[in-house]
């Protein structure tokens, strides 16, 4: 039983910064990449960031590169997001995944606004 759940969301004024985590149950975390993905309101969900079993490979989408860092702690079975210069666009439910499954947490709300 996959489990992903999504916590670290909030209200943040342009510019602040947040650290979302998404702990992970029910598969070998270790063995697995892991995703974050965001839903904006009114748009598709879109891959933010990826990374490596490992944690040695990472990708991010061309809005968030400079400013989001994925990482993971394997150890406690957990990915984490660190959101940094935020931008009102970046105002959506973020969710981690992990590609090999098909199941998604309840995602957590990011808001960026003044």
């Amino acid at each position: 039983q996959v489990q992903l759940v999504e916590s670290g969301g909030g209200l943040v004024q342009p510019g602040g910064s947040l650290r979302l985590s998404c702990a992970a149950s029910g598969f070998t975390f270790s063995s697995a990449a892991m995703n974050w993905y965001r839903q904006a309101p009114g748009k598709e969900r879109e891959l933010v960031a990826a990374i490596s079993s490992a944690g040695s490979d990472f990708l991010y989408t061309d809005s968030v590169k400079g400013r989001f860092t994925i990482s993971r702690d394997n150890a406690k079975n957990t990915v984490f997001l660190q959101m940094n210069s935020l931008k009102p666009e970046d105002t959506a439910v973020y969710y981690c995944n992990a590609p090999r499954f098909k199941s998604w947490g309840n995602g957590t709300l990011v808001t960026v606004s003044s």
